[in-house]
């Protein structure tokens, strides 16, 4: 018999404000499902985010059907998962775990599709000869990745660590081919920028928890595209800075609802209305807007 129950969770620091929940429950609710979905913050329980594979195993225990992974677990998760989807193996990021019959816990990632839907839609003819990427982390791995598979000429990865922005273009070099990525460190970005065609900002600066630029409002100017990856809120204020100086502006919605989609067909096998689910992120980011969190 086809199931009709599921319950899901999300595991991260800072993610009291998130639209998952309601993404997720509205569109079950349409397909006629009983689907719950629960917040695990870390920070809300005193864990440390070496705490995950605890958090997974227990969700596990307790009959969940399936996880979302968001910062600062996506690449810890890893080892304490049995098997991984090739993607999310060549990204080393996990942001979504579906428990299989028998317990058997395999890692995905929908970050890199639903980035790549998202930027499909909304910067159609974007230029990708160069591009800068700020952050390197689980959600960089992604994004990086989806703008290569776009056909991205060079990306240049840039974070402040400079380990992990050079562990994740020499990644990217293997995947992709030689040169394809360069990794750099925060003082290069007045350089890279004045010459870039876009930037993808992929940390967690500008969610509700960690509001502000990620980089001087100075470096941005109208000859820049813009693709955010944040999308709580909808306007950050990389967003509503860029958009103000004349940058075509990606806000991270599309990227929320495309991902979001992609593990909602994990989780239940059934076919998600992403047009639909595009419609409540929209709502549902309006009828939030101003709450204090």
């Amino acid at each position: 018999m086809a199931k009709d129950s599921y319950l899901v969770g999300l595991i991260g620091s800072g993610i009291g404000p998130s639209l998952s929940p309601a993404l997720h429950e509205r569109e079950a609710d349409r397909q006629g499902l009983r689907y719950l979905y629960r917040l695990i913050g870390i920070d809300v329980l005193g864990l440390a985010p070496e705490a995950v594979g605890d958090l997974v195993r227990a969700a596990r225990d307790l009959g969940f059907d399936g996880l979302n992974i968001t910062h600062p677990c996506k690449q810890l998760v890893i080892e304490h998962l049995d098997a991984l989807a090739p993607q999310a193996e060549a990204l080393g990021a996990v942001n979504t775990v579906v428990f299989e019959e028998g317990g058997r816990a395999v890692g995905h990632n929908t970050d890199v599709t639903g980035f790549a839907a998202s930027f499909a839609r909304g910067l159609r003819d974007a230029p990708l000869e160069r591009v800068v990427q700020l952050g390197a982390g689980g959600a960089g791995a992604a994004v990086a990745h989806a703008t290569l598979t776009l056909g991205a000429e060079r990306v240049t990865v840039v974070d402040a660590l400079a380990d992990r922005a050079a562990d994740l273009a020499g990644s990217l070099n293997r995947h992709f081919g030689a040169g394809r990525a360069v990794a750099a460190t925060p003082d290069r970005l007045p350089a890279l920028l004045a010459g870039a065609d876009g930037l993808v900002h992929a940390t967690p600066t500008g969610m509700a928890a960690h509001p502000g630029l990620p980089l001087p409002a100075e470096l941005l100017h109208a000859g820049l595209w813009v693709a955010e990856v944040v999308y709580r809120p909808l306007e950050t204020e990389l967003v509503r800075t860029a958009r103000a100086l004349g940058c075509a502006v990606l806000d991270g919605g599309g990227m929320a609802v495309f991902q979001a989609a992609d593990a909602f067909r994990l989780f239940t096998g059934k076919e998600p209305d992403s047009a639909r689910m595009l419609a409540d992120i929209a709502e549902l980011a309006e009828s939030s807007a101003g709450q204090v969190v």
